[in-house]
């Protein structure tokens, strides 16, 4: 039994119910959380460096853009595919290669001596990132049962939260560090360190453990799934270089070839194949259709408004980056002490949670944009804080506990394709936030011929509408999960996750 157990990807750090736990999972937890805090974080932390980059590099803002969004595109492209090879060949071995490949791509990004060697580098980068963050949520569920694993879902939570929000002011803190014209590329070199180490923790604490069946990769899905995202992110990265104008009629395809990939992955199921993504994951699995959803719109707000609150403090008010980054520091703050406290607190609570923790959302940031849009400069973000510090408390009542109900009945055979699949949908939202809202934002300041206060105020009142969107699934589900027959669990993981054998 234990070996059809390993085999199938459930005798790890965590073994079968009532078997001894792995002594090293929280050691082996904080490992990937560090990794995964630091990839994630590299999404945000570059745009303050941006200007210093083009002035030194001599690039354009076009191709300078390129080195943010860049980044975002190349990691949403590998996540599915890497979740996939991660639940087939060994989620330990593919995190510490992607782990590795990272560190040497931030060495590439931060030695670069061209914009073209810069931007080539943070594609890379996005690779690798890819690779490695369904790895993170994978390993949750192969370490960790029960309560354990809400803990541990609760702190990745607030890894996910609190790597976005404080991307600004650890970029401001850096440069105002590493004075000087290559001030930026200590951007990228201080994941060197941090990478190594976590990469020679993790090849000792990560439990080894027999790789599923390995199949063969569904080269078709893979197509069509990377064709469809791609054709859906690529005008939103390229906005700033007027992609939305040419490129509009990608929005049309996008749809068209991620039917396309549903279509063909329910065709591999039923011959008996290795869908790259199982389609019970969204017909069968408790929650994670509609926590998928809800991340997704969650995010368009989440990712955007982080862009907006930079353009406002510095361009608005003067700010320098660090002192920007600081003015936000009150959500990230609110948002990793929520984020602790709510993966104790889900099991119990369940998706009332989630709608607690939208309702804060919606109150702290839709207040933010108030106090913004009517408060005099001098004193808009010493008012704001409190308000700011509620949006964070509510934030880290949502992305955890959602992280957690999405994920907790993915059988663990499944984890590292569930997981990326649920962070694909967080990079499309995020990617349609960070192009809509800093757009909107400059159609409103030319609109009244540069009024800060205006576009800050309706650009995040924006991002605050689309977590009314998050919130309103959120509220449907917990109500379907209150009628008669729907509160029951569901049935054990090792009865739900049954071999092709069994279902031929």
């Amino acid at each position: 039994m234990e070996s059809e157990a390993r085999a199938d990807g459930t005798g790890s750090g965590t073994a079968p119910d009532g078997d001894t736990p792995d002594a090293d999972r929280w050691r082996a937890l904080w490992v990937t959380l560090v990794a995964g805090f630091m990839i994630l974080l590299d999404v945000t932390i570059v745009a303050v460096a941006l200007p210093s980059m083009q002035r030194e590099l001599h690039a354009s803002a076009a191709s300078v853009q390129w080195v943010v969004s860049g980044y975002a595109l190349s990691f949403a492209l590998a996540l599915v595919t890497a979740g996939r090879v991660g639940d087939a060949m060994g989620r330990r071995r593919v995190f510490l290669l992607a782990l590795g490949a990272f560190v040497l791509c931030s060495a590439a990004a931060g030695a670069a001596p061209s914009i073209t060697w810069l931007v080539v580098a943070r594609l890379a980068q996005g690779v690798a990132a890819g690779c490695l963050a369904p790895q993170n949520s994978a390993l949750i569920q192969q370490l960790f049962r029960g309560e354990e694993r809400g803990r541990a879902f609760g702190l990745f939570g607030a890894t996910v939260g609190v790597s976005a929000a404080v991307g600004p002011v650890t970029g401001g803190l850096i440069l105002a560090l590493a004075d000087g014209p290559d001030g930026w590329r200590w951007i990228f070199y201080v994941n060197v360190p941090v990478g190594v180490l976590a990469v020679l923790l993790g090849a000792r604490l990560l439990p080894r453990v027999a790789p599923g069946r390995r199949g063969s990769l569904d080269m078709r899905g893979v197509a069509l799934l990377g064709a469809g995202v791609l054709a859906l992110m690529l005008p939103l990265v390229l906005a700033e270089a007027g992609g939305l104008r040419r490129l509009w009629w990608l929005f049309l395809a996008g749809p068209v070839l991620l039917a396309g990939f549903a279509a063909w992955e329910r065709r591999v199921f039923a011959r008996g194949g290795e869908p790259l993504l199982d389609p019970r994951l969204l017909t069968e699995t408790r929650g994670y259709a509609t926590g998928a959803g809800i991340a997704a719109l969650y995010f368009v707000g989440f990712s955007g408004v982080w862009l907006v609150f930079a353009l406002f403090f510095q361009n608005g008010l003067g700010f320098s980056p660090l002192c920007s980054g600081l003015a936000v520091t009150p959500f990230a703050v609110g948002s990793a002490t929520a984020s602790v406290v709510a993966g104790r607190l889900v099991e119990r609570l369940g998706r009332l949670l989630t709608v607690c923790g939208l309702v804060a959302v919606v109150a702290g940031l839709g207040g933010t944009a108030l106090i913004l849009r009517y408060v005099p400069a001098d004193h808009a973000s010493w008012l704001a804080a409190p308000a700011l510090l509620v949006g964070g408390l509510g934030s880290g009542c949502v992305i955890s506990p959602n992280i957690t109900m999405t994920l907790r009945d993915v059988p663990v055979r499944m984890a590292g394709a569930a997981g990326g699949a649920l962070q694909t949908g967080q990079r499309l939202g995020g990617a349609v936030g960070t192009a809509a809202l800093p757009g909107l934002f400059y159609v409103v300041l030319k609109a009244t011929h540069g009024d800060y206060h205006v576009a800050v105020g309706v650009a995040v009142g924006c991002g605050v509408a689309a977590m009314f969107g998050s919130l309103a699934v959120a509220v449907v589900d917990w109500r379907r999960d209150r009628a008669p027959g729907h509160g029951e669990p569901d049935a054990p993981e090792g009865a739900r996750d049954h071999t092709r054998a069994g279902r031929g």
